[in-house]
């Protein structure tokens, strides 16, 4: 599995992918479409577009990992607008992300329950 430390790279694709796209899909995506080398151990978080699914994408030098979350409810908090591809994150921000946390303001989003 991918490790969260400090040290983490978390670059986030603020444009929706079509998260039928497996590990060639997101491989490609990450070096083409973002202009990073996933060789480098960064975690890729990709959404679609309706944002209810979240793929994330690491190679941690053996080979590929791809980890899927899909809500029940709700959307996930995705930055809208940008003029870039791509965000980068720290690890904490990615697991409020996940968790359900409205990264603009922070507060739970309305589906959110513990």
């Amino acid at each position: 599995m991918f490790h969260m430390n400090q040290n983490l790279k978390v670059v986030l694709a603020v444009a929706p992918v079509d998260l039928r796209k497996s590990f060639h899909g997101l491989y490609a995506m990450a070096r083409s479409g973002l202009g990073e080398v996933p060789e480098d151990g960064a975690l890729f978080v990709f959404s679609n577009r309706s944002h209810t699914r979240v793929k994330v994408f690491c190679f941690d030098g053996t080979g590929c990992w791809v980890s899927t979350k899909r809500l029940e409810q709700g959307t996930f908090s995705w930055p809208k607008g940008q003029d870039q591809a791509k965000l980068s994150l720290k690890p904490e921000a990615l697991g409020l992300l996940l968790d359900g946390v409205d990264l603009r303001r922070p507060t739970l989003r309305p589906w959110y329950e513990r």
